[in-house]
């Protein structure tokens, strides 16, 4: 069992940038699957950014080019660098991890942190 926490979260204006991190504390890190998914008011959650165990990664379309997942399994953490904000990107964010099944696909993901919030202003 892995416990998650985001940090990092806040406002920020249009056009700037963020990095949110995740700690994890538990057995095993680098050998879960992570990823970052967000979800705004009055939308489903969704699935931005993972990195699997062996450092492979994926992106949604949306925040392709702008998002930058990473991991560094030596501090048990995750991060996700979030250039060209907009303020559709506002959201609560969440890190999760998974360990079994494919990395790319949200069902799979079963240990969540509390989120943290966005907020990108115009």
């Amino acid at each position: 069992q892995v416990q998650l926490v985001e940090f990092g979260g806040g406002l920020v204006q249009a056009g700037g940038s963020l990095r949110l991190s995740c700690a994890a504390s538990g057995r095993s890190f680098s050998s879960y699957f992570m990823g970052w998914f967000r979800q705004a008011p009055g939308k489903e959650r969704e699935l931005l950014a993972a990195a699997s165990a062996l450092g492979l990664t994926y992106y949604t379309d949306s925040v392709k080019g702008r998002f930058t997942i990473s991991r560094a399994n030596a501090k048990n953490t995750l991060y996700l660098q979030m250039n060209s904000l907009k303020p559709e990107d506002t959201a609560v964010y969440y890190c999760a991890a998974g360990a079994s099944g494919s990395y790319y696909a949200s069902i799979n993901y079963r240990y969540w942190g509390q989120g943290t919030q966005v907020t990108v202003s115009a």
